[in-house]
């Protein structure tokens, strides 16, 4: 296992030292980081850069494990008990301190306090833990939820219990679970509600779960033009209860993303053209799994290439990219975690980012990226170039793919009050048109006797669906016929 650790080089927990600093800060902070995380090897004796095994020099071997045992326990608070050993690599000796994953969180250098000594592990480097952090850190200490506390001074309404009981029945009816009456009892069961001198008390969750209470708990949407956050479209705020937020969530996306349409025989099938069940889980992620200590609020973002969820807080307690895509999960919010699989909004944990992936790969989706950031983690679902159509039989858009103008005024009034703004004076452009129209502006751009037989041919549509779409473009006044259908031009009216 040393050969296979020193081939893949330093990692969230392993770090080479080519020989021990003169300076212990330089390995003991490293030390604190990873009892701080999931645990590590400190590895003396192997180059960091070329991963070259150069040995420690057997004549001074055990004094320098005395130096690191006595600067561990000298430097550290609380106090971290190493595992230090000698091993054999390549037929030299190298000094390998593991570190386990210490109860005691938060772990600090003594020299430098808890504030500014505490440090953990981000990839394969060691670094300042943020104030956020360690009092997350203290938590876990502590093996307690925040979500779980009481929340000192907020008073329980019987509506609140009445609406969240209601609530959670109604979840479960919809997701096909066992019918259950959900009471008092069961909320204190879950650890929502507690009992009080005279009163019920609220936990954190609860509150969360009921209001609008604390000012982070938000969710922000944002719909942007182009693939950069520089100019909105639209734009939305929701707050109350967290499962609340997740619908308006969803549903603000599903109004800003194109709808769909296949024939099949005489049966006409509607889709999104990115997967619900995707969407919805992102943002039941974010919420899920954020950091509660975070002033910032869950971040929905959706751009032309792409639909962007943010969450406050990096990875919980150590994971990595690599164990998450594996399954491994880890509750930072058990409390809202437990209602949510009660809700049926979570299934078995560990699974949500396995099926997004899965969803976007039944799609023919690019595959999505996860980001991770010491203070956020970001998930991104790749959707289609704006006209793209995928030839298969099986495809979700195939060649009679049409923009269903009904069913998006249906859905996104708000949405497309912004994009008609369109003609209303000369500093608007046709980047605010949506799809099919968008596009067709763009070609009579480019060649203002473009056929509309030519432009089903470019955009890879039927020639039904560009008729219908400049006849709506005509009836707005923003396109003109000048001329005969053979011989005539186009003309770009801007109001």
């Amino acid at each position: 296992m040393m050969i296979d650790e020193i081939i893949h080089g330093e990692s969230r927990n392993v770090e080479f030292k080519v020989k021990l600093p003169d300076i212990s800060e330089k390995y003991t902070k490293t030390i604190i980081a990873f009892a701080n995380s999931q645990g590590g090897r400190l590895i003396v004796g192997v180059d960091d850069t070329s991963r070259r095994v150069v040995g420690v020099d057997n004549d001074v071997v055990f004094k320098i494990m005395d130096s690191i045992a006595n600067a561990v326990s000298d430097s550290c608070m609380p106090q971290i008990v190493p595992n230090i050993e000698l091993q054999t690599v390549a037929q030299k000796t190298v000094i390998v301190v593991t570190v386990a994953p210490g109860p005691n969180r938060p772990y600090y250098l003594k020299s430098k306090g808890k504030e500014n000594g505490t440090f953990i592990r981000v990839a394969g480097t060691t670094r300042p833990a943020h104030p956020e952090k360690i009092k997350e850190l203290e938590m876990e200490g502590a093996h307690i939820s925040w979500d779980e506390l009481t929340c000192i001074g907020y008073e329980v309404t019987r509506e609140a219990k009445e609406k969240l009981c209601m609530d959670i029945m109604k979840y479960r009816k919809e997701a096909g679970l066992q019918n259950r009456e959900v009471t008092d009892t069961q909320l204190m069961n879950w650890k929502l509600l507690k009992n009080g001198e005279d009163s019920l008390l609220a936990s954190n969750a609860f509150v969360l779960l009921t209001s609008d209470y604390f000012p982070f708990s938000k969710t922000q949407c944002a719909v942007f033009k182009g693939t950069e956050r520089t100019v909105f479209l639209d734009k939305r705020e929701f707050t109350g209860p967290v499962y609340e937020q997740i619908e308006e969530a969803t549903a603000f996306v599903l109004r800003n993303i194109r709808l769909g349409a296949t024939i099949e025989g005489l049966v006409r099938k509607e889709s999104y053209e990115l997967p619900v069940e995707a969407i919805r889980e992102m943002i039941i992620n974010a919420h899920c799994h954020r950091n509660l200590y975070d002033s910032s609020c869950v971040q929905v973002a959706v751009y032309d290439d792409r639909l962007e969820v943010t969450s406050p807080g990096g990875l919980y307690n150590g994971l990595t990219y690599e164990e998450i895509m594996n399954g491994h999960s880890k509750l930072r919010n058990r409390g809202i975690a437990n209602v949510f699989s009660q809700m049926g909004l979570v299934e078995s944990w560990g699974t949500g980012i396995k099926r997004i992936m899965d969803a976007a790969e039944a799609y023919g989706l690019p595959v999505p990226s996860v980001q991770v950031f010491d203070d956020m983690f970001r998930i991104n679902l790749y959707r289609d170039s704006l006209l793209s159509v995928r030839q298969d039989s099986t495809s979700l858009f195939p060649n009679n793919y049409e923009i269903i103008h009904e069913t998006i005024k249906t859905y996104g009034e708000d949405s497309e009050k912004i994009r008609r703004r369109f003609g209303e004076d000369s500093g608007k452009d046709i980047s605010l048109l949506s799809g099919v129209q968008g596009k067709i502006m763009e070609l009579i751009q480019q060649n203002s006797r473009i056929s509309a037989k030519a432009m089903a041919e470019v955009l890879l549509v039927s020639s039904r669906t560009i008729e219908k779409n400049i006849k709506i473009l005509r009836e707005q006044g923003i396109l003109v016929r000048h001329g005969s259908p053979k011989n005539g031009f186009w003309e770009i009216r801007k109001k």
